[in-house]
């Protein structure tokens, strides 16, 4: 039942409509935007490197990390792909994490962070900061509570012709999380249908609880934004956007 297993042979079929590109588009604006020139790149909970390889192929030196192992067998296959310098991918943890060296950016995609506890979360954002340079950038989004508690009872569908998805989802109020439950069948070459069962568990962390943790970590200038907009998130917006920089004069 355990996350991100099962799914990762099937993880990129079933999340085609992520536009990886305009994502990379929109980390670059906002690595314009900080004024500190960006070479070195941390891509945090990296998944199946689909986003790595995009930044990677834009010319950054891109460092990639995730906890599960079978997510970072695919992105190990396709960093083989990128034309330049291919990223170098890390079993990791957030609260794990451990460079050899310092970084100028960190970016962590796709609600990653909705996948940590918050005492976990405060022992990661910790870890981010101490591998920052100074001026550094630290990019995250996360699915607010209400846009969680907006999935409760609800069930979705993904149908391919050798794969089938259903999930459903419940929000627990009293424990700030919503928990999936994840129902995956794959047709195998005998043409049989084989099942497997994962459960995903996204924290509903509030937007004053990760600037005050920002905050106590040293980060300055934090900044919110809408879902891929460079604009303030408009009141019920489902993703809203962090920007947080470390301190020069560390």
């Amino acid at each position: 039942m355990s996350a991100y297993k099962a799914l990762a042979l099937v993880y990129d079929r079933l999340t085609e409509d992520v536009a990886y590109e305009r994502w990379a588009d929109y980390i670059e604006r906002q690595f314009r935007r900080n004024g500190k020139e960006i070479h070195t790149v941390l891509d945090l909970a990296c998944g199946t490197g689909s986003l790595s390889v995009a930044l990677a192929n834009r010319g950054y030196e891109v460092i990639a990390a995730d906890a599960s192992e079978e997510m970072l067998a695919v992105a190990q296959e396709k960093g083989r792909q990128v034309t330049g310098i291919a990223p170098v991918f890390l079993h990791q943890a957030i609260e794990n994490l451990d460079l050899y060296g310092t970084i100028d950016a960190c970016v962590c995609c796709l609600d990653s962070l909705n996948y940590i506890p918050e005492q976990t979360l405060w022992q990661g954002i910790q870890k981010v900061h101490l591998f920052l340079e100074p001026g550094g950038l630290f990019l995250f989004d996360v699915r607010p509570p209400w846009a969680l508690k907006a999935m409760d009872g609800q069930t979705f569908f993904d149908e391919r012709e050798d794969v089938f998805c259903i999930w459903r989802a419940e929000y627990e109020a009293r424990w700030k999380r919503c928990r999936f439950w994840m129902d995956l069948f794959q047709l195998e070459p005998s043409g049989l249908w084989s099942r497997s069962m994962e459960e995903h568990v996204e924290y509903a962390h509030t937007m004053q609880e990760l600037v005050q943790m920002l905050e106590q970590a040293g980060f300055i200038q934090i900044q919110q934004f809408g879902n891929l907009k460079l604009r303030p998130p408009k009141e019920g917006e489902d993703r809203i956007f962090f920007t947080a920089r470390k301190g020069t004069n560390i």
